[in-house]
């Protein structure tokens, strides 16, 4: 006679969790560099910190990769951490898929936001 412990459940999905978490700590890691970086051309460039001074550190081109790679970071952080609150506190479908929907227009406009301003420079 074979015992059975609590209901039989198919489990599917397993490891996205565990990809989502990962690629959260990534992107979260590669922006505290970043930050770091930042701060330290700061504290470099002597006098007060004003608009040149800010043009001055984002007007080398490998500045502005590196933080376009970080705003593309940032872009993904926020889209893993919304899908996430959207799926686990939205029960009604609709208005789950109208909340992630207007979540990609919002983050793809930001993006577009964001290069617009950095390659103004």
């Amino acid at each position: 006679m074979s015992v059975n412990y609590g209901s039989k459940r198919i489990v599917v999905g397993a490891h996205y969790g565990l990809r989502d978490w990962l690629s959260q700590r990534v992107t979260a890691a590669l922006m505290a560099i970043f930050t770091l970086i930042v701060i330290g051309q700061v504290i470099i460039s002597r006098g007060p910190v004003g608009y040149d001074t800010w043009s001055g550190i984002f007007s080398s081109q490998w500045m502005k990769v590196l933080t376009f790679v970080v705003i593309a970071s940032l872009l993904y952080h926020v889209w893993v951490g919304m899908r996430d609150i959207w799926m686990d506190y939205v029960q009604p479908v609709g208005i789950r898929l109208a909340a992630q929907i207007f979540t990609i227009v919002w983050l793809v406009g930001c993006a577009g936001w964001a290069i617009q301003v950095l390659w103004r420079l």
